[in-house]
């Protein structure tokens, strides 16, 4: 295999269990397969992996799959779920920066950043998706329960009403035109939110929004929360003790300044904060030194400490012990990553091998990468293998822990790590940090002659939790409490030319394709919301 392939495997036993004893059939054969008339016909045949990756590239666009009620993952359609993964055909051949669903609606951003809105929260008169929020140069979307956040590339912040019938009939904000003294009104309501006293350069790089606020990130690190929805956060969620409950009505705030305050939490002050989630109702962070904070609701244990009764909210960043989850071993703890959705948390963390006393990336073997998870598991969201109706003290994903694979470009044994975490409400969706190949390609003409068994392949993508409404892509409706792959998106094509049932879903990385007569860099992307999930085909901001 070429181009620094590597093999590895990830066994998940399957539990025990009765089985009706099936009806005698007629005996099949399987069919001959044809001879491969090129090298590029020859990968296809023997490879489900270099077929995924071929046909994302030559059709770029949106699967989904899940809750229909809403008609956001099949608008064209009135079946109540989507089993298995379907192409949305508004989005065949397009291209997107980014793309959030809920159940009952949905916003995508364009390339050019134009925001897309469909669904019946958004409007019963229209199919399919229509452009709302424009001309903003949207980077990234993120949704409250009635709102959606848009973050523009020059780090202004926008939040429009889901409601389109509340778009049109809103304050509508006037709006400044590249001509002096030429301004306008907005076309649709909507409010901005403006951390204030920022620095000289400083802007916002980053946004998570809960069911009832924000918290934004800035380019200096610091951490900004804000309430955004008709009914204030009082579970603690916004990280300021003294902002509960509201001084304010939210009409009022809105009626006067057009916008929504953003306020600084002052306990995370000094403190360099990297990445940032949110759940339901809390919020979570870590900062540059590896370390986790989280506040909010924590009736579930979603921020890592065991609930009390008493006092089911926490109201301010509190430190999460996560040095207590290696005592006993010789590892130090780094946490590289947080994701949040429902009533959960997770967080991925380098655990390296201490030497002499303090920690050393020397050699990639003594780097363990390992995910953990708190909050709600009834639905298996835990991904931890038990169905857990609270787990405060975080728990190892096993199955996603501890995770190796060997590099042939290198001669060294290296961690596979979760390179991107979606979760939902009750599932979650992990996409493998594992190596990937995408030069094999029938443009590549010399590679063909040289090794016809040369094959791209990508990131392998594992989903868990809730399956209520079919959102894990399995095809039945059973929850699943451990990471489990799903068949590839084009499973019927994949029956077609012969492959086994057994061939995984993977995810395409980055490669620059020929889209509509124009070279574009793309990659896909897996999102899981609310009964929900899609992949999409996204391009980077320009």
């Amino acid at each position: 295999m070429g181009g620094g392939g590597a093999i590895y495997a990830i066994y998940y036993p399957r539990p025990l269990r009765a089985e009706a004893i099936p009806a005698p059939s007629d005996l099949k054969f399987e069919p001959k397969k044809k001879k491969a008339k090129s090298a590029e016909e020859y990968r296809d045949m023997i490879s489900s992996q270099h077929l995924q990756a071929k046909k994302s590239w030559e059709n770029p666009g949106v699967y989904a799959w899940g809750s229909n009620t809403g008609l956001v993952v099949a608008p064209e359609s009135n079946e109540p779920a989507i089993k298995t993964p379907r192409r949305l055909p508004f989005f065949d051949g397009v291209i997107l920066r980014d793309l959030k669903l809920d159940r009952n609606f949905a916003a995508a951003v364009t390339e050019n950043g134009d925001v897309l809105q469909w669904g019946v929260d958004y409007s019963t008169d229209f199919p399919g998706p229509m452009p709302t929020l424009t001309g903003k140069n949207i980077t990234k979307i993120s949704l409250s329960k009635d709102h959606i956040i848009a973050l523009a590339k020059n780090g202004s912040v926008y939040c429009l009403p889901v409601s389109r019938e509340a778009q049109l009939t809103g304050l509508k904000p006037q709006e400044e035109s590249a001509v002096p003294f030429w301004g306008s009104k907005s076309p649709i309501s909507y409010t901005t939110i403006k951390p204030p006293n920022l620095g000289f350069s400083e802007r916002v790089t980053d946004i998570s929004a809960g069911q009832e606020h924000c918290i934004l990130l800035t380019s200096a690190g610091r951490l900004f929360s804000a309430a955004i929805s008709s009914s204030f956060p009082s579970k603690g969620q916004l990280g300021i003790p003294d902002l509960m409950t509201p001084t304010v009505p939210a009409t009022a705030i809105l009626t006067s300044t057009n916008n929504y305050p953003a306020h600084e939490i002052d306990s995370l002050k000094g403190i360099l904060v990297r990445k940032i989630a949110t759940g339901d109702y809390h919020s979570v962070c870590s900062d540059d030194r590896g370390r986790v904070f989280a506040w909010g609701d924590n009736s579930a244990g979603q921020l890592g400490f065991d609930p009390v009764r008493e006092k089911p909210h926490i109201d301010a960043p509190s430190l999460l012990p996560i040095d207590k989850l290696y005592i006993g071993t010789s590892l130090s703890p780094f946490v590289t990553n947080v994701a949040a959705g429902g009533n959960d948390t997770f967080f991925t963390v380098d655990a390296r091998e201490l030497v002499s006393g303090s920690a050393t990336l020397t050699a990639p073997s003594r780097t363990t990468a390992d995910t953990w998870s708190c909050g709600t598991g009834i639905y298996g969201t835990l991904g931890n293998g038990r169905w857990t109706h609270i787990q405060g003290v975080p728990s190892k994903i096993k199955s996603l822990s501890g995770l190796f694979e060997y590099d042939e470009t290198t001669n060294t044994t290296i961690p596979i790590r979760i390179s991107r975490l979606s979760v939902g409400a009750t599932h979650a969706s992990a996409q493998l940090s594992n190596l990937t190949h995408v030069d094999a390609s029938s443009s590549s003409a010399l590679s063909s002659a040289l090794d016809p068994n040369e094959t791209n392949f990508g990131a392998d993508v594992l989903f868990w939790g809730g399956n209520e409404f079919y959102q894990l892509g399995t095809g039945r409706r059973n929850n699943v409490a451990s990471p489990t792959y799903i068949a590839p998106l084009d499973s019927a094509l994949e029956r077609d030319v012969g492959k086994s049932a057994e061939w995984r879903f993977q995810v395409t990385p980055w490669k620059r394709i020929n889209v509509g007569g124009r070279m574009v860099d793309v990659e896909q992307r897996v999102v899981c919301g609310r009964g929900v999930t899609a992949v999409f085909s996204a391009a980077p901001v320009q």
